[in-house]
């Protein structure tokens, strides 16, 4: 026997404390919902669900970046698909005037209406996209992944050889039909690509929103707390808690 050295209130106050802590920190978890509170929690877990964080966090901007090509390309069909109507009455028109019963007042009125529909074409040619031309003919860079990698759309030119003879001043009314026919063949090659390019772009989305969901699970395995298994813990550093009060008591 010993009297002035009391071990047992000595090791229950420390068991307590060691209980009290345990009971602090399934509080802490439960509340917030995380596994990882402080870093000591898991060091290591925290390190990777850190970098996966960052990752999703890149992904989602990359996303954005592929709704802006998405709808830079869009835009581009949208303005196509008027080129190519426009096109096909321009041929109509150049049809309609080889008729040898048209008198040379019919076919200058169809050469008024052909004139107007080649100047829409050629001010379709210069508009822009959030001032980024539409049809400059130069590939546009769209990002794809969270590294910061990039692939370049299929260009399109509403300028280039296979429509010039179209927009160039001197075309009129009564001219070939072949050179025509090389402009509609050059907007629907365009078109095909810019489809390619949709196609190419949601894609891609798909795939970094796939994942997205992956690394998402991954970070939840290691930070989310699991609400059953912290809860019985919690009862048990409660329970702990208080028979350790009463005994040092």
């Amino acid at each position: 026997m010993v009297i002035n050295t009391n071990i047992g209130a000595s090791r229950t106050s420390r068991l307590l404390a060691d209980s009290t802590s345990k009971l602090n920190g399934a509080l802490a978890r439960l509340a917030s919902g995380s596994r990882i509170v402080e870093p000591q929690d898991d060091a290591a877990g925290l390190a990777v669900a850190t970098k996966f964080g960052a990752q999703i966090t890149r992904n989602a901007a990359v996303q954005n970046n592929l709704t802006s090509g998405l709808s830079y390309s869009q835009t581009q069909d949208g303005f196509l698909q008027k080129v190519s109507k426009a096109l096909d009455r321009m041929s109509e028109l150049m049809t309609l005037s080889k008729d040898a019963t048209k008198s040379t007042n019919d076919k200058v009125n169809y050469n008024t209406e052909f004139t107007n529909l080649k100047s829409y074409i050629s001010d379709i040619g210069t508009k822009d996209f959030n001032g980024v031309s539409l049809f400059h003919g130069t590939a546009l860079a769209v990002t794809k992944d969270s590294s910061g990698a990039t692939w370049n759309l299929e260009a399109t030119d509403l300028n280039d050889t296979d429509l010039v003879s179209v927009i160039a001043s001197g075309f009129v009314v009564t001219g070939t039909l072949a050179s025509m026919t090389g402009a509609i063949e050059g907007v629907a090659t365009h078109r095909a690509k810019v489809g390619a390019n949709i196609q190419r772009i949601n894609l891609t989305n798909e795939q970094v929103g796939i994942l997205n969901e992956n690394l998402s699970a991954s970070v939840s395995r290691i930070k989310d707390v699991d609400v059953a298994t912290e809860s019985t813990q919690f009862a048990r550093y409660n329970i702990l808690v208080q028979s350790g009060t009463a005994m040092l008591a």
